[in-house]
Order: C-alpha cells, then structure tokens, then sequence
C-alpha cells in the first residue's frame, strides 16, 4: 500500500433512539445559541423536528433556525447562514437532514470565524485552514453522501456555474447521531439515488492505483456487494429495516476516509456529475447513475485487471472461456444492468436534460482530475454527455 496518514475526529452514535438517548448530554459541551440548519421542512413532517427542539429546549439553549437548505446547496444560501450565525453569535451549527444540510452546515461553520472570501479561499482552490471552524453536530436523516463522518462539502457558485467539492479535517462534525429509522421516510426514489451515490464514491476509490493487492480494495469490495445487496432489498421493501440501517453504515464507510487509505481514488464521473448538477440542478445520485457506465466503458481497456476484478469480485461473473476484456465488459454490463433493475435514470433525457441544455459548455467546464485509469479531455467528455443523452 501507498503511504498515508489517516485522521477521522467524528464520534458516532448508530442506532435506534440514539438522538432521544445521546443529544442532550452532547449539547452540555457548547456555549447558549445554536443555529439550527434543515432543509424544506420534511423533518417537520415526520416528527424529527418536535423531537430535536424537544431536546434544545430542555437542554436551555437558544435555538436560532435557518431552513430552506436545497438538495444543491448554493454559495448565496451559504451566506445567508453565515450572515445569521455571526448576528445571531451562535456557538454551535446543528445540522438536521442529509447531505446537502450538512454541507451547509460545514461551509457555515467553516466561514462564520473567517475574515476574508470563504468561496475564494476554500472553495475556488485547495485552501489551508488556520482557524478554528465554529463547532459542528449532525443528525442524519438520509444516506447516500457519507458527509456525516468527513470534513468534506459539496457547494454551488451559482454565478460562475461551478459545483465543487473540498474535503477539510478540521470541518468534521464533531459528532453524528445516526438513527436509521430517520431514514425510513426518505421516499422511495430519494433513498434509491442516496445508495447509489455510496455505491459511486466506493468504485471511484476502488477503480485507482494501486492494483496490486491491498487492504483498502478488499473492503471496498465487500462494500459495494453490501450496497448492491442492501438496495436490492429496500427497493423492493422501503421499510426493511435491516437493509436501511446497513445502508446507512455503507454510506458512511464510503467516504470517512478508511477505504481511501493508500488509493489515488479517481472521482472524474464526480466531477463531470458536478457540472451536469451547476447547469442543470439535476439530482446528484441520478447523474451518477446515468454516467457511470458510458464513463466506464471508455476508461476500463486502461484499467483491465481492475475491472476484472470488479467482475468477478462484486458481481460473481467467471472469467472461464472469456478474455479478460470481457469479463470486464460483463462486470460494466452488470453495473447498467443493475441501474435498470432498481429503477434509477439511464439516460439524461430522464434528468430533464433537452436540446437547450449546452453540453459543450458543460464538458468544458469540468475538471480533469489526475487520478482516473484514463487522462480524459474535454472533447471525450463531451462524447460521454453525447452518449448518455
């Protein structure tokens, strides 16, 4: 394996009841005023919300909330919590529902100490943190995007059309109440693309250098047979409890940095997804599932062993009386096959995607990043848009 320094600061609390039980000792550790940070008002409707003020309210803290955080969180909303916690002098950001709440929630509190362009300083480029981010909790309400356990934000520039992603340790929430029956009424199309969006961060780490045996490949392995399992049986029960609360825990493992440990990771479909989202503002995990397979059948022939291997390791296909091509080509196959089974988009028409949307302009904006099998350029991507129209 390659060498890396690991570091995960996030404490977690998984299970039932674990907010009723863990939440109000937490809260003894911070200051008078939280800002509370949810999303459309959902949390309002299945009981989370009366729970969580229940707990604020006994625990004598002033509750201060800023909603109306959307699935593709926006420099400009970002401001806005910033602006309120800082008039507001907030001691503790509580961010209540899924992934793009709780990457609100970090931009917040990584900007309100700042003095200076948090968009130009973090977000444009790879920034250094110097100051101490106001502290951060969450209570997960939906899985897919593993924020609950990394320093990592997803924020739209929505003026200069660019959707970018920065991973900073020091933004870890300093703890995650996860309670799986939060998630049970997430609907059924929502909690479809959640699992697919862990299935994707898993085969963007998996599908890196190194090739050669290592330990972080063997967990994603079995991580994305569990995701594949999992969704199988909530797409066919939303209410398996079993199958929601493995779910969960996938999507954590996916991205609180183990599995990444020793890999390049690749992430250019991540990317390219990205800007499909900042032009188009179409949902995250329903791009991804509508790329990745054209993506993957221009890249594989650069990483053949690996694709094998994802053939034969994931999905159980033989490689006897095949070439090694195609036991690759089957294992994609596989992939697309599943996509369909589930009932995610396949193509980007079903995204909303016409004949208006510039998919020039969106290849050219993306980013070529330096860990994929394969070099793309901008005229490729294009190609890859072409294709999933």
């Amino acid at each position: 394996m390659r060498d890396f320094v690991f570091e995960n600061s996030t404490k977690v609390f998984f299970g039932r009841g674990c907010v009723e039980r863990y939440l109000g000792a937490l809260l003894k550790e911070y200051g008078e005023t939280v800002l509370l940070v949810y999303g459309g008002g959902s949390i309002k409707g299945n009981g989370v919300y009366d729970q969580v003020m229940s707990i604020l309210a006994s625990a004598g803290k002033r509750v201060v909330e800023f909603h109306g955080v959307m699935p593709n969180p926006t420099y400009t909303k970002v401001l806005e919590g910033v602006d309120l916690a800082r008039r507001e002098r907030v001691s503790l950001v509580l961010a209540v529902g899924g992934g793009s709440v709780m990457d609100c929630g970090k931009a917040i509190a990584l900007a309100v100490p700042y003095d200076g362009d948090v968009w130009e300083g973090f977000w444009a480029k790879k920034g250094e943190v110097r100051h101490q981010p106001l502290p951060l909790g969450v209570i997960v309400t939906m899985c897919g995007t593993g924020s609950e356990c990394n320093g990592g934000a997803v924020v739209t520039n929505e003026a200069v059309k660019i959707k970018t992603d920065r991973d900073y340790p020091q933004c870890n929430p300093r703890f995650a109440l996860m309670d799986p029956t939060y998630t049970l009424s997430v609907p059924r199309n929502q909690m479809l693309y959640g699992g697919f969006d862990a299935l994707s961060h898993i085969m963007e780490t998996y599908f890196s250098g190194p090739d050669e045996e290592n330990v972080s490949d063997d967990i994603a392995e079995a991580l994305m047979r569990g995701v594949i399992r999992d969704l199988r049986a909530a797409a066919h029960d939303p209410l398996d409890y079993n199958a929601r609360s493995n779910l969960m825990w996938e999507s954590t493992m996916a991205e609180n940095r183990i599995i990444k440990l020793g890999k390049r990771t690749d992430f250019q479909c991540h990317q390219m997804e990205h800007q499909l989202g900042a032009y188009t503002d179409c949902n995250h995990g329903a791009g991804l599932a509508v790329l990745h397979p054209v993506y993957y059948r221009h890249i594989f022939q650069d990483g053949l062993a690996k694709f094998k291997r994802f053939a034969e390791n994931v999905w159980g296909i033989s490689g006897e009386g095949k070439t090694d091509e195609e036991t690759a080509r089957a294992g994609i196959d596989a992939l697309e096959d599943f996509i369909l089974e589930i009932g995610l988009p396949v193509t980007l028409r079903e995204l909303g995607v016409d004949e208006n949307t510039d998919l020039k302009a969106i290849a050219d904006s993306c980013g070529i990043v330096p860990g994929s099998y394969k070099k793309l350029t901008q005229e490729e991507i294009l190609g890859i848009f072409r294709e999933c129209y």
